[in-house]
């Protein structure tokens, strides 16, 4: 049975003082606690569908703005080390573990987000149960060359906040129109980089990729085969180099024939949902 769900919106403050925007979704009977990281350029009010559909059905979701998007703080696409991210992850997993002590978790991660929280998994103890990554950006573009990676990082030392465009094309997000529509005409959509921020990106694919075996929780890889924007091949390299023994035992990949990027905005999302739910529920605990 469904549940009642309330939102909510608000700020909490990191451990060195930054204020970062959240957004909440409360079931009434909460059994599951979930936290979403969203990716480069876009901001957690772009998961409202998927977050009530899994508030609905019990679970405590809560997404925040990352530094440099949305609602939180920050120049636009900038960020001083890559690992702030993580760091800011571990905090906002620790802020919503508190208000729902004792409540089974499990960490999603889209895109860039997915990149944050493959790393965290594999670098650090992450504390939730599971890991869910969306089309994780865990491969380099065909059309990143070592000269452009030298590029970045010689540029990074010089002139950290140097802002570019991304030049990530919309229309590979989904094949539904109205989400593409959506995307160009969202204010808190931006397609800014800067310097520092893109060699951090870099460094912390090349550093990852290499890490699977060392997953510290069941992970749930899930791509779209059309996915032009993070490659599907990151992903089955991630899981082929995974050990299937220990604290990751019971991961899984999925790959969608014919979706794109942003496969929880898909037209088959509900598809994608309940493959999520349904590995949770087998996975996690009661």
């Amino acid at each position: 049975m469904l549940q009642d769900c309330v939102r909510s919106e608000a700020y909490f403050e990191t451990g060195n003082g930054r204020e970062l925007f959240f957004r909440s979704w409360q079931p009434e009977r909460p059994e599951r606690l979930m936290v979403l990281v969203h990716g480069f350029g876009e901001h957690s009010g772009r998961y409202e569908e998927v977050a009530m559909f899994f508030a609905e059905r019990g679970f405590s979701v809560y997404a925040h703005d990352q530094m440099g998007h949305g609602h939180s703080p920050g120049q636009r696409g900038h960020v001083g080390r890559f690992d702030d991210f993580l760091d800011d992850v571990e905090e906002f997993i620790s802020f919503a573990s508190e208000a729902h002590p004792g409540l089974p978790s499990v960490l999603v991660g889209h895109s860039m987000g997915g990149l944050v929280v493959a790393a965290l998994a594999c670098e650090r103890k992450v504390d939730t149960d599971l890991v869910v990554l969306s089309g994780p950006a865990l491969s380099l573009s065909p059309d990143i060359s070592r000269s452009k990676l030298f590029f970045a990082r010689l540029l990074r030392r010089l002139a950290p906040r140097f802002s570019m465009a991304a030049g990530l094309d919309a229309s590979g997000i989904s094949r539904d129109p109205e989400v593409v529509r959506n995307y160009e005409a969202d204010p808190l959509v931006h397609g800014q980089i800067t310097a520092s921020m893109g060699a951090g990106m870099f460094e912390a694919i090349e550093r990852v990729s290499g890490k699977a075996n060392k997953l510290s929780v069941p992970t749930l890889l899930m791509h779209g085969e059309s996915d032009p924007i993070c490659r599907v091949e990151g992903s089955q390299l991630f899981f082929d180099s995974l050990s299937q023994e220990g604290s990751a035992a019971g991961s899984e990949l999925r790959i969608y024939p014919n979706l794109r990027h942003e496969i929880f905005n898909e037209p088959e999302r509900a598809r994608v949902y309940d493959d999520v739910h349904d590995w949770i529920l087998r996975l996690g605990s009661p």
